[in-house]
């Protein structure tokens, strides 16, 4: 078996079998014992399976319900959305994809070495968000060399994104020394503080504060998760004209998805904690005065209650947003199950407020849809290059990676199409980046000047 070979069955052994296994060699390389070592990766592996029955229970019943409530409501869009659980299998087929691990493991070596990122990467399976970068453009441009200097860009991207954002996963979601070097949720966070910070700016909105804590808190039980999880149910249900048995059990179904989750993501955790520590421990060693994260899956940011909630809300709004954007062809499905892949950092930026994440997600949705879009041409040729489309008429596209602005800017940017489009949606993201990157600096500046304060408090007692 030949090394490209070795890695395509790796990569086909999929993340609850892939992740376990690398997490386990890392341990061990990190000192653990084999038996800590073995118990990591297997707390790992439930925790991806458990994720994966809970996602399936989401997308077997709320992506039928979204195709009934857009029938209901007379929505005709042509195209469905495959979801990431049908792009990342013909991503995997691609001739980028094979080169795109070890690639996107160079890059993080490389920027570890020049000190421009503190991330150690670990989540190898979602190299397959880099690997769909690469690929769009070596499909759009035929050039073999810069799709593999989109997967570059999209790497490095990502581990800063890790960078930028690991302060909202300590201090938000509580994952000390992790980040989210995440091909959706990490490239989607920057939209997020420019409006939060607008939202600071306006009267009476700004203090509009919503979250399951304060519902809970004024509404009694009715706040409770899992009613809460029930009533969304119940809502969809009745949106998408369901009988009273269907709603019902639509009802139930979702109150379970937003209990389960946060039980299954408590495994994966407890499988990271010990190597993570590991991890800071020897790298502390080696690199003195110096913070290093370990950058995982967001699946991680699926136990947030908020997270949950909002991922159920966007169900209905995502639907009627693909209904009301001029041109679109694209019902959305097969991500509807994972909406909370897209919001997530958004959460954690907004400090839990429903209310604020709601806006920064109506943004999100509409920008992914919009591009997913202007990809459907290349996404459907991946298909095909894949084998994965027998009628030669069909076309197919997804929200997750379909929708991102990076493959988009690096598409057009490589091979313009559509010169409009790239300087409104281009610039306007490239501008989230930017002020993005400032406010972590200045939240930078603010750490060092309380450190310091802290230091000479302490020298003072």
């Amino acid at each position: 078996m030949g090394v490209l070979s070795f890695v395509q069955y790796f990569v086909d052994l999929g993340p609850a079998v892939m992740l376990p296994i690398v997490i386990f060699i890392v341990a061990l390389c990190l000192g653990q014992s084999i038996g800590k070592s073995l118990k990591s990766g297997i707390s790992i592996g439930i925790g991806f399976v458990g994720i994966g029955l809970v996602i399936s229970l989401m997308l077997n019943n709320l992506a039928k319900a979204a195709v009934a409530m857009s029938e209901n409501f007379g929505i005709s869009m042509n195209i469905i959305d495959i979801g990431w659980p049908g792009s990342s299998p013909m991503t995997w087929a691609s001739d980028i994809a094979l080169v795109a691990i070890p690639i996107a493991i160079a890059v993080n070596l490389v920027m570890l070495a020049l000190r421009m990122t503190r991330v150690v990467n670990l989540d190898i399976w979602n190299i397959w968000h880099f690997a769909f970068t690469g690929a769009l453009v070596h499909i759009a441009t035929g050039s073999y060399t810069l799709g593999v200097v989109g997967v570059i860009i999209h790497a490095a991207f990502a581990y800063k994104l890790g960078d930028w954002f690991a302060p909202i996963a300590e201090e938000y979601f509580g994952l000390e020394g992790i980040a989210l070097p995440h091909g959706t949720t990490g490239y989607l966070a920057p939209i997020s503080v420019p409006i939060n910070c607008l939202i600071d700016k306006i009267p009476v909105i700004k203090d509009i504060n919503i979250n399951p804590g304060q519902i809970e808190k004024r509404f009694g039980v009715i706040g409770d998760p899992a009613i809460m999880g029930a009533v969304m149910g119940v809502m969809i249900g009745v949106l998408a004209g369901y009988d009273v048995r269907g709603i019902l059990t639509l009802g139930i179904q979702m109150a379970s998805v937003i209990i389960l989750m946060p039980q299954v993501v408590k495994h994966i955790m407890g499988g990271l904690l010990p190597v993570s520590e590991a991890a800071k421990v020897m790298l502390q060693k080696r690199f003195k005065n110096s913070k290093f994260y370990i950058g995982l899956d967001c699946a991680l940011l699926l136990g947030d209650p908020v997270v949950v909630t909002a991922s159920l809300l966007f169900i209905p709004i995502t639907i009627f947003l693909a209904a009301i954007i001029p041109g679109n062809q694209i019902l959305p499905f097969g991500d509807l199950a994972t909406i909370g892949f897209f919001v997530a950092m958004a959460v954690g930026v907004h400090g839990g407020n429903l209310f604020r994440t709601i806006i920064t997600g109506s943004v999100v949705m509409s920008l992914t849809i919009w591009i997913s879009n202007q990809t459907i041409g290349l996404h459907t040729i991946l298909a095909k290059n894949a084998g994965q489309l027998t009628d030669p008429s069909a076309k197919i596209a997804s929200l997750d990676q379909g929708g991102s602005p990076i493959t988009y800017i690096l598409t057009q940017v490589f091979n313009t199409t559509n010169a409009t489009g790239l300087i409104c949606v281009g610039g306007f993201y490239i501008a989230c980046v930017i002020f993005t990157y400032f406010w972590y600096k200045k939240g930078q500046q603010k750490m060092v000047v309380a450190e310091v304060r802290e230091g000479q408090k302490g020298m003072a007692e």
